[in-house]
């Protein structure tokens, strides 16, 4: 094994800076000889940046920060270090590891420290990263990657094999990613963007934005309201406290809301097409030359000419199929109407 820091004994065997910002960290040390195919990182209240970009030289920086971001002095933060942390930093097997441990309950807010990292390493690397109270940022990986923080956003970009991530406080942004992608927050909206694959979203508190995923997609709010566009594959969608806006969407679609209204625009229908809203409106834009059968319902049924349709329909209700039949679509509003148009 190879230790790079152990309670910072080792301290004069690494480069330190005395100026605490967010360009200049207070360690740096290379990792270009270890050959890093994995990540571990734990440590208190601070941010974790994991990045394989290309062109960076392989190398981990830690940046500390009092409590409130306030900058602490060189001298300052090796006697809290020395008192109030264990921080070790050693690589094992090609194996990162990083983790930063209280010594005891800080009672004392004002005393705790931000202990950050900011990590640079080959593309084909694995993590496994958690932080009590800060962001973190995963890009340009490919392999399996599990993090959580209880009290900071996720950002994960240009990363692909198997992403697990969860945030007790934040908002969550992934782009360009992909294949398995399943992240979780209990405070904050989620935007995707440029992704494909198998991808569950899941928010208890905020919006949840889609745009160009291609795959399985679920994505799930109790807080908010959901706008997909440019979506192909199946998607599963719904939200207990806001409406739902389908745009440009190529898919099987379910979507449900307790508390808002539907617009879906399709310009291909998949499987099937199933809306429902227990508070709102639902308008429905299909296919014209599509062979579809119709189920919709509502407190009123507004259509423009449906043309080769076979079936019956009063003034809530539709039932039957034009051309032919086809792909099922069911859109049923509890307490407001159904309108639909054929583009």
């Amino acid at each position: 094994m190879k230790t790079f820091l152990a309670f910072l004994a080792v301290a004069c065997q690494a480069t330190f800076a005395l100026a605490q910002d967010d360009k200049t960290p207070y360690m740096t040390k290379s990792l270009a000889n270890d050959a890093i195919n994995s990540v571990y990182v734990s440590t208190s209240a601070g941010g974790i940046k994991v990045s394989g970009e290309s062109g960076q030289a392989p190398r981990i920086e830690v940046y500390i920060r009092g409590n409130n971001n306030r900058e602490l002095s060189k001298e300052e933060i090796e006697r809290r270090l020395k008192e109030d942390y264990e921080m070790t930093i050693d690589v094992n097997n090609h194996e990162l590891r990083a983790i930063v441990k209280n010594r005891h309950e800080f009672r004392n807010w004002n005393n705790n420290m931000s202990i950050s990292f900011k990590i640079y390493v080959p593309h084909d690397v694995s993590t496994e990263l958690s932080t009590s109270g800060g962001g973190i940022d995963l890009d340009h990986l490919k392999g399996k990657e599990n993090f959580r923080t209880s009290g900071g956003g996720l950002n994960v970009a240009d990363v692909s094999g198997e992403i697990h991530g969860t945030t007790s406080g934040g908002g969550i942004n992934v782009s360009d990613s992909g294949d398995q992608i399943d992240l979780n927050t209990s405070g904050g909206g989620i935007t995707a963007k440029g992704c494909h694959g198998d991808i569950r979203l899941k928010t208890s508190g905020g919006g949840i934005v889609l745009h160009d995923l291609k795959g399985t997609i679920y994505a799930h709010t109790s807080g908010g309201g959901v706008q997909a566009d440019h979506i192909e594959g199946e998607l599963q969608t719904g939200s207990s406290g806001g409406g739902i806006q389908l745009t440009n969407i190529s898919a099987s679609v379910e979507a449900t809301t307790s508390a808002g209204g539907v617009q879906a625009e399709m310009k291909q229908v998949g499987k099937y097409l199933r809306l429902s809203t227990s508070a709102g409106n639902i308008e429905l834009v299909l296919p014209a030359k599509q062979g579809l059968d119709l189920d919709l319902k509502g407190e009123s049924v507004q259509q423009t000419h449906f043309e080769g349709f076979h079936g019956e329909f009063d003034n809530n209700h539709v039932h039957g199929t034009v051309n032919g039949g086809g792909a099922t679509v069911d859109a049923h509003a509890s307490s407001g109407h159904v309108s639909v148009q054929f583009n």
